[in-house]
């Protein structure tokens, strides 16, 4: 377990930023080790101040909470939906004549 706490303790200061280091005229190599890394926390007089995500990073977290946001409302269809009759999504497939290898190359489309 403490070796585990060393490595993310040294993990994270390695993502740490001065804020001086923009005056420097050194954004340009800042941004660029996001190509490596996920995020860089940047410390304004000692103390987190932003944190600067990769665009893969952001995407992640922005998926991630979309699918959590997601996850809610269908659980609240299924307490809504009480003990009401449903339909399993097999059955309606096969009624469909759809398969799994044609729901993987459909296009995604939002619903909003």
């Amino acid at each position: 377990m403490e070796v585990v706490n060393v490595a993310i303790a040294t993990n994270i200061l390695q993502c740490l930023i001065p804020i001086s280091q923009f005056n420097k005229g050194q954004a340009s190599k800042i941004f660029d080790r996001l190509h490596d890394e996920k995020e860089l926390i940047v410390l304004k007089n000692n103390q987190p101040s932003a944190v600067i995500l990769s665009p893969e990073e952001y995407t992640r977290l922005t998926e991630i909470e979309e699918d959590y946001y997601l996850l809610i409302e269908a659980t609240k269809r299924i307490e809504d939906n009480g003990n009401k009759e449903t339909v399993s999504m097999d059955y309606v497939m096969r009624n469909l004549g759809i398969d799994e290898k044609e729901l993987e190359n459909a296009e995604d489309i939002d619903i909003e």
